[in-house]
């Protein structure tokens, strides 16, 4: 085989699972004490920037393996190893400036044909508590020690953003259920008052699907598509709905003379059901003061509901203001806990640059105002969603015991000139009755009464978890 024609041609070496790293994890193998034979690291939320939250809502994992552990490695065992380690040793010469390196341990990985790694985590969904391990994981395989912290990166950049997005997300129903218990009964409205709308504003395609995913543990509604496939794929689940709704696009496209006629148009074109409507793209006001009015028999013969969706200007002075207008042409009813509820054949759907303050804001307005909070809907955007880090929850995977020339080590980090947020934990660890057990012994790690459950070994999934699993967890 011409293996520099093969390199030269491109083709899947160029996107091997082992190439998913930070540049100088390559050599950690050979820094290693000599007679290393077992890496024992864990994954943490360390603390919460903000001071907002205890517990983060833990999820992603099964995708991960799945996704990587699996489908991305077994594509790597069937590989052509010869072209791997060509490109592998190739890349790594030029990126280190060397002029030449071992990739024997690539061959004998390939060798193995699995993926020599077990991990033990808490169940997907678990709002976990902060400065506790969401998982652990160590090498079955005691030649493949390195490949545990090795695959760190791949690791971290995959799983901080869906349990960050769930958090998230839990803080946002926490405030609509808080609200909903306060001014109506209507709680089967509460998942569909949350809408994703950030797919746009995501760095890739797959953060906005695992950041999708992290709000659909909470939320039924979305517009990112995408994360729905992920859901039925990798968690055999099927959620998520939308609606029909026009942009500015469409709006301008029929014109600004006789808006009104788009409006009738679109009301003709969906009969029945749900339809949104952006109604801001020239005169939000003319809408709810002019056209509705003109169109008020029509709209309330239909079965089905028109949504005005404003989408520019302060969010809590729009909504409140043209919730208030909307009252004023359709009414509605009095509910029994004494609140304004506007007449279920119109509603007003509000998502440009929410935030939890605005949230909360928009909210407690509607109640000072005597309207119920379930006269709105608001779309969560990437300003929310994409406006966030690893940092948030100081997620971190760190190793914290090894196994070198047969002894046992604690591994530990205390840095004097940090103010305590980087001490790690130390030794096997285990999680019982809720809190972190350090340097506990390998019985106690592989108990059943450890609250991490063992989920992958050795390319195999032990545990899954459904959808409706996922959800019930993050429940309790």
């Amino acid at each position: 085989m011409d293996l520099n024609r093969n390199l030269k041609s491109g083709g899947y070496h160029n996107s091997m699972i082992l190439n998913y790293i930070d540049c100088y994890k390559i050599d950690h193998r050979r820094q290693y004490p000599i007679g290393t034979s077992l890496v024992f690291s864990n994954w943490t939320p360390r603390k919460a920037l903000f001071k907002d939250t205890d517990k983060v809502c833990f999820i992603g994992l099964q995708y991960f393996i799945k996704k990587y552990l699996v489908e991305e490695f077994n594509k790597f065992f069937k590989s052509n190893i010869d072209v791997i380690c060509a490109e592998y040793e190739q890349k790594v010469c030029r990126v280190l400036g060397i002029k030449s390196f071992n990739t024997q341990h690539i061959r004998d990985l390939h060798s193995l044909q699995y993926v020599p790694i077990a991990i033990r985590a808490i169940p997907e969904g678990t709002n976990g508590r902060v400065g506790v391990p969401s998982l652990v994981m160590w090498n079955t395989h005691k030649d493949f020690y390195w490949l545990v912290n090795y695959l760190e990166t791949l690791m971290s950049s995959v799983l901080w953003m869906p349990s960050t997005s769930a958090t998230t997300a839990r803080k946002y129903k926490e405030v609509f259920d808080r609200y909903q218990k306060q001014t109506n009964d209507h709680t089967w409205l509460v998942p569909l008052q949350g809408h994703d709308f950030s797919f746009r504003g995501h760095s890739s395609p797959e953060s906005a699907c695992t950041s999708g995913i992290g709000h659909l543990v909470f939320f039924e509604g979305t517009d990112t598509y995408p994360a729905m496939d992920l859901i039925e794929s990798y968690y055999n689940g099927r959620v998520g709905c939308s609606v029909p709704a026009t942009e500015h696009s469409v709006m301008c496209a029929h014109g600004d003379v006789n808006e009104i006629n788009t409006f009738k148009y679109l009301l003709n074109l969906y009969p029945t059901g749900i339809v949104s409507v952006v109604s801001d793209t020239w005169d939000l006001w003319r809408v709810l003061d002019e056209f509705l009015p003109i169109l008020k028999e029509d709209i309330l013969l239909r079965e089905g509901k028109l949504v005005i969706r404003p989408d520019s200007g302060d969010p809590v002075d729009i909504s409140l203001k043209a919730i208030e207008k909307l009252w004023n042409v359709f009414g509605g009813l009095v509910n029994n806990k004494g609140f304004k509820e506007l007449d279920p054949h119109v509603g007003l759907i509000y998502g440009d640059s929410i935030t939890l303050e605005r949230q909360r804001a928009i909210l407690e307005g509607l109640k000072e105002k005597g309207f119920a909070s379930s006269n709105i809907v608001l779309g969560i955007g990437s300003f929310t969603y994409q406006y966030s880090t690893r940092d948030v929850y100081g997620h971190a995977m760190k190793a914290t015991y090894c196994e070198i020339n047969g002894e046992s080590r604690s591994l530990f980090k205390d840095p004097i000139t940090d103010n305590g947020t980087k001490k790690s934990a130390k030794g096997l660890l285990a999680i019982y009755n809720g809190g972190l057990l350090q340097e506990c012994n390998w019985d106690q790690v592989e108990s059943d009464k450890n609250e991490m459950i063992e989920v992958f070994r050795d390319s195999k999934i032990v545990k899954q978890y459904t959808w409706e699993e996922v959800r019930n967890n993050a429940k309790s």
